[in-house]
Parts: structure tokens; C-alpha cells; sequence
């Protein structure tokens, strides 16, 4: 049993280094399409720009060989500079520790293979259906359970949509229809209210989910045009977004977050409890905090799916549940977020 005071894990913050011309954040663009596709992609330019030391290359190159960097700079802007065990650092960094074969991580932790009815269409739960919306994302989680998703295969296009499409009409049971990826917000504009035009006309359709990180590692793809059609849909609109520290919510995550609920979205967060990240009372506590100020409710905390690569972000399963126990004493309940685990063929999330 974990025993834990509030006062002994106020820890200091780590010492940094001060910013140089090397390791000075650029400018954010103000297009979420071009900070999109100026996202460090090289692991090299990702130590360079925190200013790490050269130590960190080796191991960082080794990883992105198994998952490759993806890191835009409204994001990196939140890292502190030169210190290797931030929390928003490691959740991005490639390690040496991404080779290790271990057992029970696998490349399919979900078995979601086996709920693929067509191509960018996974059914796993009833009354609800996902869709790949794209393959892209923003940012590149190291732990994250698609890392070896075979996206080239579920690609989406329009003639896959109306195979999808074709699946919701025929089944009346379906109430909900989830975009995800990748990261559904990576695709256009146009082609997402193409989509949601053609969901909305289902009529036994209610819900639109979306399952996204862009209007936290981009905050400025929550513009004019997204709020449009998000805006004008007759679904309810649920979107689910995936914050795992209080240091990702800065103020621009709060004014896209703000602009989305004056559209009608109802905003909830899934976190992943992370050896390193976010396993300590202070940092969860915390977390659900700066969610409630910022208009997002605490919905789940995820144990780590066991995806091969992410084997040393693990929290055992009893320390997990410890750390929740203590978190129940601290806050009010609206703010704690469901601990549960995801086991294939289980007909919904299992709590722990």
C-alpha cells in the first residue's frame, strides 16, 4: 500500500538550462496547417531545441527508428529546456528503452484487428462504431497503443466512408458514431464536414464523438472553420480529448477549449497513468484541478495498454489503485476520473 502525504511530494522543480539561441522556441505560425507540417520530425533537432545533452541522441535515435519523432513547436514551447525528466518530455522523447522485448506487449494490445468490419471502421462496443478519420497526428506519444497500427490499410477515403456509412445505415442499433485516427482533427475541414454531414443524416445516429489531441498540441486548429460545422451538426457533440499533465493546459489550450464549449461541445479528458509523467498524488490531483478550470471534466484514467515499446511507462496495477484511493481523499467526486483498464473482447472499459 502506497502512503503518501500531500507535503513530501511537493517536490522542487528541476534546475534548467537557460535558453540560448539554439534552444529559443520559434515563433508559432499562426495556421495549425503549417505549424502541422513543421512539427520536429528528428530526434537529433528535438535534443538540440531543449538544449539535452548529446547522451540523450543515441537512445533517442534508436527509438524514433521503431516510432518516429512528431513533436509541433506550440507544443514544445511547454517543455522546460534542458531537463530530461519532463513530464511532457517524456511522453514525446524516444528512449533506448523502446528496444526491450517484453512479455505481453504486443503490437495489438486491443485485438482491434478482430473488430474490423471494413476498412477505417472498428466495432468493438455496442451502440457505438469508430471510424479512422486519419491516420495522422499532431504528436507522437511514445506509449500510445496505435503506435504499430497498420494505418496504410485504413487509410480513409470517400469510397471507404460510404462502405462505412453503408454499415451504420444497416444497423439501427448504433446510436454513436466516434471519429478517431490518428487523430480525426488532422484532416481538412472539408472533408470532416463532408463526413459528418453524411453522419448526421443517419437517422438513428445521435452522438458524434471525437477522440482528439490537436486542440491541446495545437491549440489554434480550433479556428473559424472547424467551429462551423462542428457547430452546425444536429448530433450531440462529445469530444474526448487526451491530457495527461496539468503543464499541457496553458492558456491557449483554455481559449480553444472555451471556443469549442461556446459551439456546444460537451469536453471530457482520458489520461494514461505513466511511470515518470503523472504517478505521483500532486500531479493527478492537479491535473483533474486545471481540467475542471479549463471546462473539461475528468472521464477516465487508463492503466497502459500493453503495446510493445511503452513496457517502462508502466504502474503496477496495485500501485495504481493506491494512488486513486488517495486521490478519492483529496478531491470532490465530479473531479475523479474512473480508473479502468481496456481488455479485448470485454463488453465495455474494465474498472480497476
Amino acid at each position: 500500500m502506497i502512503t503518501r502525504s500531500s507535503a513530501l511530494l511537493q517536490r522542487p522543480a528541476p534546475e534548467t538550462k537557460p535558453l540560448t539561441p539554439e534552444t529559443q522556441p520559434l515563433p508559432v505560425q499562426a495556421r495549425w496547417q503549417t505549424q502541422l507540417a513543421r512539427a520536429i520530425r528528428a530526434p537529433r533537432e528535438l535534443c538540440r531545441r531543449l538544449g539535452l545533452d548529446a547522451s540523450w541522441q543515441g537512445g533517442a535515435a534508436r527509438g524514433h527508428a521503431l516510432f518516429e519523432v512528431r513533436v509541433p513547436e506550440a507544443y514544445l514551447s511547454r517543455i522546460r529546456p534542458g531537463d530530461p525528466s519532463d513530464p511532457l518530455l517524456r511522453q514525446v522523447l524516444p528512449l533506448i528503452e523502446e528496444e526491450r522485448s517484453v512479455t505481453g506487449y504486443v503490437a495489438d494490445p486491443l485485438a482491434e484487428a478482430e473488430h474490423t468490419p471494413a476498412k477505417g471502421l472498428i466495432h468493438k462496443y455496442a451502440g457505438r462504431v469508430l471510424l479512422i478519420a486519419s491516420p495522422a497526428c499532431a504528436v507522437n506519444c511514445r506509449y500510445c497503443f496505435r503506435r504499430h497500427f497498420p494505418y496504410e490499410e485504413n487509410a480513409p477515403s470517400r469510397a471507404q466512408w460510404e462502405q462505412s456509412l453503408d454499415y451504420l445505415r444497416e444497423d439501427a442499433t448504433i446510436r454513436e458514431a466516434i471519429l478517431s485516427g490518428g487523430d480525426p482533427l488532422a484532416a481538412s475541414d472539408r472533408r470532416l464536414a463532408w463526413l459528418v454531414e453524411r453522419l448526421e443524416a443517419i437517422p438513428h445516429l445521435k452522438r458524434l464523438r471525437l477522440h482528439t489531441r490537436l486542440p491541446v498540441v495545437i491549440p489554434d486548429r480550433i479556428d473559424a472553420a472547424l467551429l462551423d460545422w462542428l457547430g452546425a451538426t444536429r448530433l450531440q457533440k462529445v469530444m474526448v480529448l487526451h491530457i495527461n499533465h496539468a503543464q499541457e493546459i496553458d492558456e491557449a489550450v483554455v481559449a480553444a477549449c472555451r471556443r469549442l464549449r461556446e459551439a456546444g461541445v460537451t469536453l471530457l479528458n482520458q489520461s494514461v497513468l505513466l511511470r515518470g509523467v503523472n504517478d505521483d498524488l500532486d500531479a493527478l490531483a492537479t491535473l483533474s484541478e486545471r481540467l475542471f478550470e479549463a471546462g473539461i471534466l475528468p472521464y477516465y484514467l487508463h492503466v497502459l495498454d500493453p503495446v510493445s515499446g511503452a513496457a517502462h511507462f508502466d504502474v503496477a496495477d496495485d500501485e495504481a489503485r493506491a494512488l486513486v484511493a488517495e486521490l478519492r481523499e483529496v478531491l470532490p467526486g465530479f473531479l475523479m476520473p474512473r480508473l479502468v483498464r481496456e481488455i479485448p473482447g470485454e463488453a465495455s472499459k474494465t474498472p480497476l
